[in-house]
């Protein structure tokens, strides 16, 4: 027995005919007779009496008449209470720095407006620390750059990052206005994270297919920092464009570069669906429609969605 028999049932009681009660509901009579006949075929009894002016409920029609609007009652506030009901429960979300500074604000709005009662713990931290702490089960989800395929994670490809060279305008050596190559940086004193970032890799290894090393001035491992330094005329840096939300000086500018190799991958991961709870489901899922969002809003510098 299904819902739909019981409205169905209902609506032709409600009606006095199944033609006037088919064209309520949108369906052809034929269909609907059909329907209230396997109803009556599974109850193994007669519920209507069908009549040339309409259809009579019998004495066990007006029985299950009863019951039969008891039960839709239930199931429209049942329905009702799902529709209504607001998650609850505790979300700890991990970010790289250059991505929480361009996605954490939207987000918190987005979760202050969705989902006002889930609690979120935001964790702003290297990439490759935050894959630590989803192993240690110490996040829920995290947006990271590169994963271990024998986790057992849940991975999302979510973006990818073109990188900026970034610098005061006054900076000696600078490249002209415009895209830039990286093998025209060779000689410009940089600014960039330690070895244990994997946007320094990404640097190095750009540099190394022309067999070359960028020439650095410091290694820096906190953007503001990082940032404030490049404002001051220190050195240039090479950042995605999610960096480049935090410009203030007036003075700096940016230079998108052209190597594709140097793309940045943004991976949505998480515990496996069976580890997670309802509300950081639904928090996974608001997280990758934020983010697609400013994307496609073009306020993510030099992002695009990933091509699946």
């Amino acid at each position: 027995m299904e819902l739909r028999q019981l409205r169905y049932f209902v609506k032709v009681v409600e009606c006095g005919s199944l033609g006037r009660a088919a064209t309520e509901l949108g369906v052809v009579t034929s269909a609907l007779s059909q329907q209230i006949s396997r109803l009556e075929g599974e109850l193994s009894t007669r519920l209507l009496t069908r009549t040339s002016t309409g259809v009579v409920l019998t004495d066990a029609g007006l029985a299950f008449l009863r019951q039969a609007q008891l039960s839709l009652r239930h199931a429209d506030d049942a329905m009702k209470a799902a529709r209504e009901s607001r998650l609850s429960g505790h979300v700890s979300i991990g970010l790289a720095q250059t991505t929480a500074s361009v996605l954490a604000l939207p987000f918190m709005r987005a979760m202050r407006e969705r989902y006002p009662d889930v609690r979120l713990r935001l964790v702003e931290s290297l990439s490759g620390h935050l894959s630590t702490m989803l192993n240690a089960r110490q996040l829920d989800l995290a947006i990271v750059f590169q994963t271990e395929t024998a986790r057992r994670w849940s991975v999302m490809p979510l973006l990818d990052e073109s990188l900026f060279l970034i610098a005061r305008d006054d900076l000696p050596g600078l490249p002209p206005p415009g895209s830039v190559r990286l093998r025209d940086l060779a000689g410009l004193p940089l600014l960039l994270p330690s070895d244990s970032h994997g946007l320094r890799a990404l640097v190095n290894n750009g540099f190394a297919r022309f067999n070359d090393r960028p020439n650095l001035a410091a290694e820096i491992d906190g953007l503001d920092v990082l940032m404030e330094l490049v404002e001051a005329g220190l050195g240039a840096t090479i950042q995605p464009g999610a960096a480049t939300v935090r410009l203030r000086g007036e003075k700096l500018a940016t230079w998108q570069i052209r190597e594709r190799q140097l793309a940045r991958s943004n991976l949505l991961v998480s515990l496996s669906d069976d580890e997670l709870s309802p509300a950081a489901l639904a928090v996974r899922v608001l997280l990758a429609q934020v983010a697609a969002d400013l994307v496609r809003a073009g306020a993510w510098p030099g992002a695009t969605l990933h091509k699946s």
